[in-house]
């Protein structure tokens, strides 16, 4: 018997590793079987044995990303315990993988995790645990826990989309003008529980 082929000694995860590279060096136009086939120098048939068209790479690829994220960010956060700080370290980690990695972060934004999905339900329950973390000082009830973390991250990810785009062009330091957002954050979710109230 001869030596197993590329094709037949391929991997999901080899897959998903030349996706990412793809990606990192040409932009989200390059997600794409054929591009990635290419990559790896094989035929895109050989892809379909592990992930079945552009829709499943897409998706295999944006989960890899978000535990990519996760790593990325978690040492940013371990070692603190104020809800405020660990608020803020979030952001920051947040916009900081933003700019090292434009189009992972664009891929990851536009893939809907669906909680029916089990490894999208486990990304979930990890950004739920440590938005629980951040607001636990609050005692919120479950609905607001949801309205702080949709808050969050609208604010964070909106800002991150303006400044990706190159829509922030006046003059003021978008690092300070992040700044005083992250701080108002701080503010408006101490500030939720008035707000239903009212």
């Amino acid at each position: 018997m001869g030596r197993p082929t590329k094709e037949n000694s391929l991997t999901q995860q080899d897959v998903i590793t030349a996706a990412i590279v793809c990606l990192d060096r040409e932009g989200e136009s390059a997600l794409g079987v054929n591009r990635v086939a290419r990559e790896l120098g094989i035929k895109p048939p050989a892809i379909y044995k592990h992930l079945d068209g552009n829709p499943a790479l897409k998706r295999a690829v944006a989960l890899a990303l978000w535990q990519d994220f996760f790593a990325f960010c978690q040492p940013r956060s371990k070692a603190l315990s104020d809800s405020k700080e660990l608020l803020k370290a979030g952001g920051r980690a947040t916009r900081d993988y933003a700019r090292s990695h434009p189009a992972r972060y664009k891929v990851m934004m536009q893939f809907q995790l669906q909680p029916s999905d089990p490894e999208a339900s486990a990304i979930i329950q990890e950004t739920l645990d440590f938005f629980r973390r951040i607001l636990e000082p609050y005692e919120f009830t479950s609905e607001q826990l949801v309205d702080a973390m949709r808050m969050v991250n609208a604010t964070v990810n909106g800002f991150i989309a303006l400044e990706q785009g190159k829509m922030l062009t006046l003059e003021r330091s978008t690092d300070a003008s992040f700044e005083v957002m992250l701080e108002a954050l701080v503010v408006a979710i101490e500030h939720i529980r008035d707000v239903e109230e009212s």
